[in-house]
């Protein structure tokens, strides 16, 4: 929903990380530490002189096995020492980078490509119309208002104007329904951590009001806009926030004009500390609907809270409480709401559930309005008396508009394979808008009427590219186990598969994430210089529903890895690439793919760019949000699940005397989501175990996170490090 900060949308964005051999004995003598194999290879002389990294001799005991840590700390990311480490690596990171002769042509060239006028999906709330806009080069987007959809809009709130870096971005906002304040979330060097403010929408003068300790939240006004509800954790340990476990979130309701302090807490569980708390209001402020999520799990609780009464005057009713499926509010009629739900439906289905009946907590009582399709069911939204459902097919997006009954209308035609998203609003509106993107298509935003099922474009940008010159197409491929796989390749048409092709290979698979055609300007430097983008459907994601994403989790997580490299073998059978040209990338979950893929098969890759990826698959669930990713990866505290991830956890296969691709990891020094730690240890270990002369370097951002609310000029200087550092290792020119 644009029409306020989603918590289901901040959830998914925290807990999806914005990307084996055989499994190790569980008896036995202390393993080597990373970096060796227990023999004594000698790794060849490096062209390159790394900084020298201490070695500890620190040791951890998992379920009888001892495995070593040797680069422990570095994950105190404080500390002289690990700050010395940090400025060595980027001395010589740094160094390289600037070496490389066509770095320059490439940042101007991004900076051209991405100097191009862009509109976020516009949403109507208390008669006014709202949307975002980045002129071209600006480090953040703009939020402007209009009285009308074509009258002349005003600025209500510039991030660039909040630090003179450009990293202070705004992370969200939600509108009171009578269209007079606006509640917006601002985080600061790329954290997840938030700071809420009210602001006069009229006036554009901010309010006392000032909320902190506040992730993974949304906000939600209540109908008579005197405050709204949003969740926070308690104030962490001086030092420690940037590191420190989140547990035991809270959900309160802030009224407008009153100190932090004075909130209501309406909703705490302190018998399950990893329980968290997304509150969404009904369009008739009847009711709070509060999603109850416990790690990254797709299977979450469902809650209720008359408002009729007032906040907290009424009890919070636990409507589906068993975490045995997928449930998302869609809408409200009356005591009856649409659900979004996989509770016997894999792909997902919409039912109707009349809360006031005492069996509503039972599927049987419940009305089908959509029923599962073959198509992946990935959102839902109610607006104007329609519910418009969003599907994928092999990745693409397809958009469907029923009645309330369920009936199908119409199907909304869109302009090609690609992306479709938005379609937000509320109830009684009479149009909506939703955005289209794919790998040559900028973002458009179009909008919707819903009386005559008509789109018409609302914003279309202009880029510097011609895109009749490239060309997409989605290939099925067999990964190691016999699955079908897809796979999308864009390139300049008239491509000669001569397997000398400059080949970018991108893949994420996890968390139900799916990953879907989309414009990107570093994506377009890529193919201008001549290259083959291909993105691989891996498992894991959520392109074909739960059982897509379960075959890619736990102790089937190697299933994603085999996907992964199965796309490259195919690239190289069809002659579109060679391993000599082809380079490989991913982050956050998808960083890990690459440290697995390139600790797997170094043979397969000539470049590897794992970015702010979890490394280190024994410990990454005692930092910050690590521990809500157990239901994806599992727990080195189990001990068969500590078995399969010793068997792929990256840091912990790095092999002395091994030829390795030429590897630039790149992180953050402020990420507190994948803390910096584990790309600092896997480079060091890396380090240590190159046998090749190809570079293993890490480059590390300073005042920047996990990545979202990047400044522009950020993002272009890392394109520009990356790109550089493929280009080079490819032998490719401008």
């Amino acid at each position: 929903m644009h029409r306020r900060l989603s918590p289901l949308a901040c959830l998914t964005a925290a807990l999806a990380l914005l990307a084996c051999k055989p499994a190790a004995s569980t008896t036995g003598p202390t393993e080597t530490a990373p970096g060796g194999t227990g023999t004594d290879v000698v790794a060849a002389k490096s062209a390159y002189e790394y900084p020298s990294t201490r070695k500890a001799d620190t040791v951890d005991t998992y379920h009888g096995t001892q495995v070593g840590d040797p680069y422990r700390w570095l994950e105190e990311l404080d500390t002289d020492e690990t700050r010395a480490w940090v400025d060595a690596q980027n001395k010589l990171t740094f160094g390289v980078l600037g070496s490389i002769k066509q770095r320059d042509g490439i940042r101007t060239r991004l900076t051209e490509l991405w100097n191009y006028e862009r509109y976020g999906v516009p949403f109507k709330e208390g008669g006014k119309y709202f949307y975002s806009r980045n002129d071209g080069l600006q480090n953040q987007a703009v939020l402007y208002v209009a009285d009308k959809l074509g009258a002349e809009p005003r600025v209500l709130i510039d991030p660039n104007t909040l630090s003179q870096d450009g990293t202070v971005a705004l992370t969200g906002t939600a509108i009171s329904q009578n269209g007079k304040y606006m509640a917006y979330g601002l985080a600061a060097a790329g954290s997840d951590w938030q700071e809420y403010r009210v602001r006069e929408i009229a006036t554009g003068k901010d309010l006392d009001d000032h909320l902190k300790w506040i992730k993974f939240s949304g906000a939600a006004w209540t109908k008579d806009s005197k405050g709204f509800f949003y969740s926070r954790y308690d104030e962490p340990k001086e030092g420690e926030a940037l590191k420190q476990k989140n547990e035991f979130q809270k959900l309160y309701y802030h009224k407008v004009g009153t100190p932090q302090d004075k909130d209501v807490l309406v909703y705490e569980r302190k018998d399950h500390p990893q329980w968290g708390f997304g509150g969404e209001v009904s369009d008739d402020g009847r009711w709070l609907v509060i999603r109850v999520w416990e790690g990254s799990a797709d299977k979450n609780a469902l809650f209720v809270h008359d408002l009729s009464g007032g906040v907290g005057k009424k009890p919070v009713v636990e409507l589906l409480n068993k975490f045995d499926a997928e449930y998302n509010f869609v809408g409200s009629n009356g005591s009856t709401l649409y659900i979004q739900t996989t509770q016997g439906a894999a792909r997902a289905k919409v039912v109707a559930i009349d809360v006031t009946k005492k069996d509503a907590s039972d599927p049987a009582a419940w009305k089908v309005v959509i029923p599962e399709a073959s198509e992946t069911l990935r959102s839902v939204s109610h607006v104007g008396g329609k519910l418009i459902a969003s599907y994928l097919k092999d990745a693409r997006s397809e958009v469907r508009v029923f009645d309330q009954s369920g009936k199908l209308e119409r199907d909304i035609a869109l302009p090609g394979l690609g992306t479709a998203g938005g379609f937000g609003g509320r109830a009684k509106d009479t149009e909506t808008f939703y955005a289209f993107t794919s790998y040559t298509w900028p973002t458009t935003i179009f909008r919707y009427d819903l009386k005559t099922g008509q789109s018409e474009i609302f914003r279309q940008p202009k880029v510097a590219f011609d895109p009749a010159k490239y060309e997409t197409t989605q290939v099925f491929y067999t990964s190691k186990d016999g699955t079908k796989v897809p796979m999308f390749l864009t390139h300049k048409k008239g491509l000669e598969k001569n397997g000398q092709n400059p080949t970018y290979l991108y893949g994420y698979g996890g968390f139900n994430v799916a990953i879907t055609p989309g414009f990107s300007v570093p994506d377009l430097m890529w193919l201008e210089l001549g290259g083959v983008l291909a993105v691989a459907n891996l498992r894991g994601g959520g392109e074909y529903g739960e059982a897509w994403h379960e075959a890619g989790t736990k102790l089937l997580k190697q299933n994603v890895f085999d996907d992964f490299i199965g796309a490259a073998e195919y690239l190289v059978a069809e002659k579109v690439t060679s391993p000599s040209k082809l380079a490989i990338g991913g982050r956050s979950n998808g960083g890990l793919l690459v440290g697995a893929a390139m600790t797997q098969r170094p043979d397969l890759f000539a470049v590897a760019l794992p970015g702010v990826g979890v490394m280190d698959m024994l410990r990454f669930h005692k930092f910050t949000i690590g521990w809500a990713w157990v239901s994806d990866y599992g727990s080195s505290d189990d001990a068969e699940q500590f078995k399969a991830l010793r068997a792929y956890s990256p840091l912990h296969n790095l092999k002395s005397g091994t030829k390795y691709p030429a590897t630039l990891v790149y992180t953050a020094d402020h990420d507190d989501r994948v803390v910096p730690g584990h790309s600092y240890k896997f480079a060091a270990a890396l380090q240590a175990a190159q046998a090749g002369d190809k570079p293993a370097l890490i480059r590390i951002d300073v005042r920047a996170g996990h990545g979202a609310g990047k400044p522009t000029s950020k993002q272009i200087e890392e394109w520009t490090d990356l790109w550089g550092f493929v280009v080079h290792n490819l032998g490719m020119s401008l």
